[in-house]
């Protein structure tokens, strides 16, 4: 694997669940095809030059050390701390990745500060032994395998994601489920139910529609769709007694008012 150094690891971020993130890697291998925002980023600020020079991804080699040097004077400005934005902290069949990952979570937690991390990998078992605080989730929008291959090339195969989040879960970690970004039916025909009740079993559930893509613009009434599984999403969560949040854009800012 290929190497990098950075200035700066430990940085603010503006996303709701996290103030603080940690992206230790440049690109990623999991090539997701919806199109992928954390790459067209990079490549738009000359990070990487292509689709290929994206999947190949690159380590931070003195992640510990910027570490190590930025949370003394950081870490009483830290609620939480969120792997990762950019990349994938568990990239699949990448083990030097997902080493790091679970080193870099070993440390914060040593200042008793919570991480939460998100994958469409493999979480390790090892993650089970790090402190309760954390919390950690996988990314799933569909059961379909044919799906998966088309528009998540090489990431995890959905049932090995949702038996290592389910392990964690025995384990008495907190998980959760980003069902971000859903697609619509004229992508792939499925059942929203189907998937909350293969992953009934986690803690909180995100829900968010597919952003970036014409092929939702061009299905008919995809904003009431997206309301309708919004709603969906929240009274599942109610039922069952799970935290739930539904991304920004997703439902109708009139829908919000009247929950």
């Amino acid at each position: 694997m290929e190497y990098i150094t950075r200035k700066s690891l430990l940085n603010e971020s503006e996303v709701e669940y996290a103030d603080y993130a940690i992206n230790h890697v440049l690109g990623c291998a999991h090539g997701c095809k919806f199109p992928c925002y954390a790459f067209n980023m990079t490549k738009r600020f000359g990070r990487v030059k292509s689709y290929e020079d994206w999947i190949e991804p690159k380590l931070v080699g003195n992640a510990m050390d910027l570490l190590n040097k930025e949370l003394p004077r950081k870490k009483d400005k830290i609620e939480s701390v969120h792997l990762c934005f950019t990349t994938d902290p568990f990239m699949y069949e990448y083990e030097e990745i997902s080493d790091l990952s679970v080193e870099i979570i070993k440390k914060l937690n040593t200042e008793d500060l919570k991480c939460t991390a998100l994958t469409k990998g493999v979480l390790p078992i090892e993650l089970a032994d790090l402190s309760k605080i954390n919390e950690y989730g996988i990314t799933l929008v569909s059961l379909d395998e044919d799906f998966r291959k088309k528009y998540e090339p090489y990431t995890a195969p959905y049932e090995e994601r949702i038996e290592s989040l389910y392990r964690l879960h025995k384990a008495g970690v907190k998980t959760w489920v980003s069902i971000e970004p859903y697609p619509t039916p004229n992508i792939v025909d499925q059942k929203l139910q189907e998937i909350l009740e293969k992953v009934s079993f986690v803690d909180k559930i995100v829900f968010g529609r597919l952003n970036y893509n014409a092929a939702v613009s061009d299905y008919t009434n995809y904003k009431e769709y997206y309301n309708k599984l919004s709603l969906k999403v929240i009274n599942f969560c109610i039922k069952n007694s799970k935290e739930f949040h539904i991304k920004e854009g997703t439902i109708s800012e009139e829908l919000l008012e009247d929950l």
